[in-house]
């Protein structure tokens, strides 16, 4: 299939926005021409305000200027934005309920030449831990537009988590911030695949595999980690005899330990294939990365093949 840049829609989307609404304001911290940005900054350089590498300061900066009524979005590689910045984000971002919208871009093992430093395995976690955040993880470009104007609307924090990969196109319809959405609708499903962001690819691929083995599978995209659907998981469960997730981050506070606790009164199994409590590493290429990991379509394929027998 085509892949779709991410990043790109980033910043298409924020150049849209800007259009429509003269209270956009933009922040970067020397990334732009990786993030995209820079397009919000070539069409409206008054409202953009590059930082330099502090995004602490960043994140300070687009609490005052949310203050000031504007609608502040910064961007930088995901393990920066969520972990350099973490004490802003939490006590006056958070805290303050302020319209700041955080583009963690790069995400998960994307970034694969500059190894374990750029490698944002936790960022779900530690943003989904803080009160008020909202966290979007969405599935490929078209969903990064439709997340970055549902970010807009909500008078609050939110974290968006964009790939540095390019991606196919699976996503259609409406974007329902909260909202499980179903990628592959099959009424005789024996299995449901959950996956978000880099691993909806995989999870595609994995139930295809499981389909020429005559088992009938799901396909589920959580564009939406917090607030989780935990209610649409438990609902999922009664129609399927094994749950399986898959992410580019660490099991560890992620859509595995999510899933876990939405099927803490159910009686289907699940399992995950995720990040183990481990740092990332450079690598030639993504591919390599990801099969060291042990987040490919296989993968998904034998954790549901062994949950059902």
């Amino acid at each position: 299939m085509e892949k779709y840049s991410q990043r790109l829609a980033y910043g298409e989307a924020l150049v849209a926005l800007g259009a429509e609404n003269p209270d956009v304001v933009v922040l970067e911290a020397d990334l732009g021409k990786s993030t995209m940005s820079s397009m919000f900054q070539a069409a409206y350089p008054d409202r953009y305000f590059e930082m330099g590498i502090a995004e602490a300061n960043m994140i300070s900066t687009a609490a005052g200027l949310a203050a000031s009524g504007k609608i502040a979005f910064c961007s930088s590689f995901a393990v920066f934005a969520s972990g350099r910045a973490y004490d802003q984000i939490r006590q006056t971002v958070a805290i303050g309920k302020l319209n700041v919208k955080i583009c963690g871009s790069s995400s998960g093992l994307s970034d694969f030449g500059d190894g374990s430093t750029h490698q944002s395995i936790e960022d779900i976690a530690i943003m989904s831990a803080i009160p008020n955040m909202t966290v979007f993880t969405p599935a490929d470009a078209d969903e990064v537009k439709k997340a970055v104007r549902a970010a807009a609307a909500i008078n609050g924090p939110v974290y968006i988590r964009v790939t540095r990969a390019d991606v196919p196109a699976y996503t259609k319809g409406e974007f329902l911030p909260g909202k499980l959405s179903v990628l592959k609708k099959n009424d005789n499903a024996v299995c449901a695949i959950i996956a978000h962001g880099l691993m909806i690819e995989a999870a595609m691929n994995a139930s295809d595999i499981l389909e020429k083995k005559d088992i009938q599978t799901e396909v589920i995209n959580t564009g939406t980690m917090k607030p989780f659907d935990a209610e649409g998981v438990l609902a999922l469960s009664k129609r399927v005899k094994a749950i399986v997730t898959a992410e580019d981050h660490s099991y560890i506070g992620g859509l595995a330990s999510l899933t876990a606790l939405a099927l803490r009164k159910s009686s289907v199994p699940m399992d995950y294939v995720a990040i183990e409590d481990k740092f990332g590493q450079s690598a030639h290429s993504l591919k390599d990365l990801l099969e060291h990991y042990g987040l490919t379509a296989g993968a998904i394929a034998e954790k549901a093949i062994a949950l059902l027998k």
